[in-house]
């Protein structure tokens, strides 16, 4: 706020305080307001806004903060980070995202049989599919989710705290690759951190 409007929100606050009068004290130190009524600091307040607008100044402030899924540059974003990020952690061995070597628990027929999941195209382009959707309902996108429950995917398939780390690393090298910025980057990944208790099963 530059000098001029500093003095004019000042006379505007004090006119409004002189015909707002002083009022009750013990009302004025119970609820305490510039001119010693909240109506008349609104007004006084919306003035000095309308003002500042009409000059170009506190744009930014006043507008409204983008969504996330927005801020990652919507589908397309969300669609780029997905792509890289899976394809990163595909060929990461610490992830073992293809479950290899892992064979299925408990008493069951099917117990000690493995697991692996076969990375071939079509289930590859279906499980970025699934991912970007989650991404994007999760940052605020207008996409619906069509993949199965998170912990319903993930059970039984053993992934390690050690697994997921190695995940959110490489998606936070994903994130630095394709210039994501830094409050982007702690949004996302706190939302993809917060699955963690759905998909990390062994800890």
């Amino acid at each position: 706020m530059n000098r001029k409007t500093l003095t004019f929100a000042a006379t505007a606050m004090l006119a409004v305080s002189l015909s707002a009068g002083c009022g009750n004290k013990e009302k004025q130190d119970r609820d305490f307001h510039t001119s010693g009524s909240r109506e008349a600091d609104q007004r006084a307040e919306q003035h000095v806004a309308k003002v500042q607008q009409l000059r170009g100044e506190g744009g930014d402030e006043a507008a409204p903060k983008k969504s996330l899924y927005d801020r990652l540059g919507g589908e397309k974003g969300v669609n780029a980070i997905v792509d890289d990020w899976i394809a990163r952690a595909l060929a990461d061995p610490r992830v073992n995202w293809e479950r290899k070597g892992i064979t299925r628990g408990g008493v069951s027929l099917k117990r000690n049989k493995s697991i692996e999941w076969q990375a071939s195209p079509d289930n590859v382009a279906r499980m970025k599919k699934h991912i970007a959707q989650f991404v994007a309902v999760a940052t605020g996108g207008p996409t619906t989710y069509e993949g199965r429950d998170m912990k319903e995917v993930h059970g039984g398939m053993h992934v390690s705290n050690a697994n997921f780390d190695a995940a959110i690393g490489d998606l936070k090298a994903s994130l630095d690759k394709l210039g994501v910025p830094t409050e982007e980057q702690k949004e996302l990944l706190a939302i993809i951190e917060s699955t963690r208790p759905q998909v990390a099963t062994e800890r």
